[in-house]
């Protein structure tokens, strides 16, 4: 993700991760917290809000599509924190600012229609999702460049190294679940079936 600068102690500079954000809290002060809590306290919104809205059968299928994409951007980036690869980080990237574009336009479509009693307290959640939105589409923008100027830096980066890795990943599972191989004296025996038997031919009449 994106960096700025912050001056130490020493007077040296430094590299904060945009993912630190100061947002102003209930009696005005600025709080900080990362972005996988902010996707958090969105979920939580999210879910508030559909839990308010009106009972009816459109309200309930619109509120059942915001509820899964409200609340998928919190999995995505967790799953992007543990990333295999810089492919599958940016993977899971684009799966979560897919689905806060989506939000965006369910979180829409409630306010203009309504689907809920006050329609206008919904804006700050539209708010929210704005800025959500632009953080990832900064991100992935960040993310796409690094992995490009890597592999201009280092063509032999794009190839597969799993077929390398495979034999040392298998063999640390077979330690961990105690699979011992058979013994070099005691070699696997082919299996042998019989033949099958042949089918008789019918005498011509």
């Amino acid at each position: 993700m994106g960096t700025d600068n912050s001056t130490r102690a020493d007077g040296g500079k430094r590299q904060t991760s945009n993912a630190k954000l100061q947002t102003p809290n209930e009696t005005g002060a600025a709080r900080t917290y990362d972005l996988g809590e902010r996707l958090l306290e969105y979920a939580a919104r999210v879910i508030r809000l559909v839990d308010s809205m009106r009972a009816t059968k459109s309200a309930s299928h619109v509120g059942g599509q915001l509820l899964r994409s409200g609340t998928a951007p919190l999995s995505s980036h967790g799953e992007a924190q543990a990333a295999e690869s810089i492919d599958d980080f940016i993977h899971k990237l684009k799966i979560a600012h897919k689905e806060l574009q989506e939000s965006w336009r369910w979180l829409r479509l409630i306010r203009i229609t309504p689907l809920i009693t006050k329609p206008n307290r919904i804006g700050p959640l539209i708010g929210e999702t704005e800025e959500l939105v632009r953080i990832f589409a900064k991100s992935l923008q960040t993310a796409e460049a690094r992995r490009d100027n890597r592999l201009q830096e280092d063509p032999a980066q794009a190839t597969d190294p799993w077929p390398e890795v495979f034999p040392l990943a298998f063999e640390v599972w077979r330690l961990k679940f105690g699979v011992l191989p058979p013994p070099v004296s005691q070699p696997i025996r082919e299996t042998k079936y019989p033949p099958a038997p042949r089918r008789r031919k019918s005498p011509k009449r």
